[in-house]
C-alpha cells in the first residue's frame, strides 16, 4: 500500500499499527490491538515522524477516501489532525497546553481526533505533567501519538501510559533502494550516501540529492584527517563550525524567507512595505522563533559533523584492530589506511571518547566552538 512506501526496514512496526488502525474500524467496538495512546520510538533518521503520520492517515481515512485523506495529512490541513513539531531546543509548555485543549474537541469528519508530538523528547517536565493530565483522562476517540528517539527520554509516568512501537535502523541496501525508488537516485550515489549517512533516511536523501551537502561532508573529514599540532586543532575547530553554520544556514534561510513574506501577506502588507508599529511585535514574535530554530539548527550541525567524525574514527578503529569490514567512508579508504598507521587503537578509542564527551558539552549549552577545540586538541594530544 503506498501509505506505507515511505517506510523502509520496519515491517514489523507497520503491522502493528496497521493492524490497530484496521481493527479500530470495525463495527463501533475497540479491539485489543488498538490504544489511546501511542509512542514511536528509534534511532534519528529511522522514519519516527513518517509512520506516525501514516499511522493517522490510516486512523483517519474513511472507505475510499484515503487519497484525498492521504494528501490532507501530508499538508497538515485535515480537520481532525493536529500536529506539535518545533525546531528550537525544547517545546514550550503554552504549545503543549494548547494541543491537550485543543484535544477535547470531537472529531469533525472521521473516526478519530489525532494528535501528533513529534520530538516529544525535548519536553521538560513541567510540560510533561501537562500532557500526562491529557493522557490520563483522553476523550472517547482522542489518539496520541508521541514520537522519540528512546523510551528512556520520555517521564516513567507518560511511559506507562502508551503503548510503545519500536523502530530499528534499516540497511544499507533498504535505504538505497528508497533512495532510487522515490528520488531517482543512480544505485551507485543511493549506495554512498546511505553508507555515509549511516542508514539516516533524511540525511542519506540531503547526501545523495544536494552536491553541496556532500562538499561539507568531505570537507569535514579531511579537516579531522589533516589535524598534526595543537594550532591546527584550535583552526580545525573553527572551520568545523563554519561548516556547521553553513549547512544550518542552507537549511534555514530559503525557510525564514518563506514565513516571513507568508506573514506580511497574512497582515496585508506588501513585500518591501512599512510595517505598521501595532504589527511589528507580531512579525519581532516571528523573528524570535526563527533565531531560536537558528541556534537547534546549529547544534544539530555541529552534531551531525560528530557523527560524521565517530564514523571516521570507527573505520580507522576497525582497520587497526584487523577487522574486515567495509568502512563507511569508503571513498577515502587510501587516507583511512595512512591514518590508521599513525595512531594506536587505545589512542583512536580516546579520540572517539573525546568526540562523545564533547556531543554532551554541547547538549548542556556549551559553546560548540570550545567543545570542538577541547575535543580535538585532547584528541590530538593522545593521539601524539
Amino acid at each position: 500500500m503506498a501509505l506505507w512506501d515511505e517506510l523502509t526496514g520496519q515491517d514489523e512496526a507497520i503491522a502493528v499499527v496497521e493492524a490497530a488502525a484496521a481493527a479500530s474500524g470495525i463495527g463501533g467496538t475497540e479491539a485489543a490491538s488498538m490504544t489511546h495512546a501511542w509512542l514511536i520510538t528509534g534511532p534519528p533518521g529511522s522514519g519516527r515522524s513518517n509512520l506516525a503520520f501514516a499511522f493517522a492517515t490510516a486512523l483517519l481515512s474513511n472507505g475510499g477516501d484515503d487519497e484525498a485523506t492521504a494528501r490532507q495529512v501530508a499538508a497538515r490541513t485535515h480537520p481532525d489532525l493536529a500536529v506539535l513539531s518545533t525546531d528550537r531546543v525544547i517545546i514550550s509548555i503554552d504549545e503543549v497546553r494548547q494541543l491537550v485543549s485543543s484535544s477535547q474537541f470531537s472529531p469533525s469528519v472521521g473516526r478519530y481526533r489525532v494528535m501528533i508530538i513529534e520530538d516529544a523528547d525535548r519536553m521538560a517536565e513541567r510540560t510533561s505533567n501537562v500532557l500526562l493530565k491529557a493522557l490520563e483522562e483522553p476523550p472517547p476517540r482522542t489518539v496520541w501519538i508521541l514520537c522519540a528517539p528512546s523510551e528512556a527520554d520520555l517521564i516513567p509516568t507518560i511511559r506507562s501510559r502508551v503503548r510503545s512501537v519500536r523502530l530499528r535502523v534499516p540497511d544499507i541496501a533498504q535505504v538505497a533502494q528508497l533512495l532510487e525508488r522515490r528520488d531517482g537516485v543512480d544505485a551507485a550515489t543511493a549506495t554512498r550516501a546511505a553508507r555515509e549517512a549511516q542508514s539516516h533516511i533524511g540525511m542519506a536523501h540531503r547526501l545523495a540529492t544536494n552536491a553541496d551537502a556532500r562538499q561539507r561532508r568531505e570537507r569535514t573529514l579531511s579537516i579531522a584527517l589533516g589535524i598534526r599540532t595543537v594550532a591546527d586543532a584550535v583552526q580545525a575547530a573553527a572551520s568545523l563550525v563554519e561548516l556547521a553554520k553553513a549547512d544550518a544556514e542552507a537549511i534555514t534561510t530559503e525557510r525564514d524567507a518563506q514565513e516571513r513574506d507568508a506573514a506580511m501577506r497574512s497582515l496585508g502588507i506588501d513585500p518591501g512595505g512599512t510595517i505598521p508599529p501595532a504589527l511589528r511585535s507580531q512579525l519581532k514574535n516571528l523573528e524570535e522563533d526563527q533565531k531560536r530554530r537558528a541556534t537547534r539548527s546549529l547544534r544539530d550541525g555541529v552534531d551531525r559533523i560528530m557523527v560524521d567524525l565517530l564514523s571516521l574514527y570507527r573505520d580507522i578503529l576497525l582497520m587497526q584492530l584487523g577487522v574486515e569490514n567495509e568502512p563507511i567512508n569508503l571513498s577515502i579508504i587510501d587516507q583511512l589506511r595512512v591514518a590508521s598507521a599513525q595512531t594506536t587503537p587505545a589512542g583512536t578509542l580516546q579520540t572517539m571518547d573525546a568526540i562523545a564527551i564533547a556531543r554532551q558539552r554541547i547538549e548542556s549549552n556549551v559553546t560548540p566552538l570550545l567543545a570542538l577545540e577541547a575535543m580535538l586538541i585532547t584528541a590530538r594530544r593522545r593521539a601524539a
